[in-house]
């Protein structure tokens, strides 16, 4: 069992590496935001807080996986 820190500012740091990675994804693949966006079914603000480490839903990590051709553990970083 692992102990986790006093605070939370772990989160905020793995939400960003998170969006970090999608974005590098969707850029490896030569994805614009908008087809990401449209092929997802998800709306330019998901994406934006998405990408930037705000908080988003499970749901909307998986369509973006699925889109991507992904396992949504690599995007995670698992």
């Amino acid at each position: 069992m692992h102990v986790l820190p006093d605070d939370d500012a772990w989160i905020t740091e793995e939400r960003r590496a998170i969006g970090d990675r999608i974005r590098a994804e969707r850029e490896r693949q030569d994805l614009t935001q908008e087809r990401l966006i449209l092929a997802a079914g998800i709306d330019r603000v998901t994406l934006w807080r998405v990408e930037t480490g705000e908080e988003s839903k499970l749901s909307t990590l998986l369509r973006i996986a699925r889109v991507l051709g992904v396992p949504l553990a690599e995007l995670i970083g698992e």
